[in-house]
């Protein structure tokens, strides 16, 4: 199966055009330029499914600062734009109209833990719910998503990690830890690197993963 296929399998799984809940695959942002349209965040995850990988770590739920506008868990437009992400090369063009571009402190945190322990080429992000959920008439904002809405992520999260058996399954705080238990996915969970939780999710996911991840990203510097 391509990656494209797979992408497309997954966000498949969403509905689109819910007043509180934005799917980056399928809704259309006015923040996003042109050139950001739900085809481009298609393209741009399935970029990011072309790995073989050894984890894959949930969050929660997009926010509005991070996948609203990336297509991509724990990732922002800024990071895109300085090249920080494996296997998606730097946008030629700002992906939104804001200035300056949006960044998300945790997505920052979590790709810098997963480059320190060399394993950023090796694991994908993913979410428990996919799609953004917002507070009423303020499409700039975050909310916890619903026990209901968290019902819209199960079938593609449960075909991401049947995808990839060998994977080990990191729930990125408590809230996806439980929805994990509840699917009877094995899983590990981190400390959520918000709410000054930065600390105790890079120490955690280190003694997840280990000191070899360590010692092979200082080898390849």
């Amino acid at each position: 199966m391509s990656n494209h296929k797979l992408a497309k399998l997954l966000t498949d799984t969403l509905p689109c055009g819910l007043p509180m809940l934005f799917n980056p695959w399928r809704d259309h942002c006015d923040d996003d330029n042109r050139c950001n349209g739900p085809d481009a965040k298609l393209a741009r995850l399935a970029a990011h499914l072309d790995c073989d990988p050894e984890f894959i770590l949930c969050g929660e739920a997009p926010g509005y600062q991070g996948c609203r506008h990336s297509g991509i868990a724990f990732t922002s437009e800024r990071l895109l734009l300085e090249g920080k992400i494996p296997r998606i090369p730097p946008p030629s063009q700002r992906l939104t109209n804001r200035e300056p571009a949006y960044s998300e402190p945790a997505a920052t945190i979590v790709w810098n833990a997963l480059r320190d322990l060399g394993i950023e080429s090796r694991t994908i992000l993913w979410n428990s719910v996919q799609m953004h959920p917002h507070k009423p008439e303020n499409k700039r904002s975050n909310r916890p998503p619903t026990s209901a809405e968290l019902e819209f992520g199960k079938p593609a999260l449960r075909m991401l990690v049947n995808k990839f058996p060998s994977a080990k399954v990191v729930a990125v705080g408590k809230k996806a830890k439980r929805l994990l238990d509840s699917m009877r996915i094995v899983s590990v969970a981190v400390r959520h690197p918000s709410y000054g939780g930065a600390t105790a999710f890079k120490r955690e996911l280190e003694s997840l993963v280990g000191g070899r991840a360590r010692t092979e990203s200082k080898r390849n510097r």
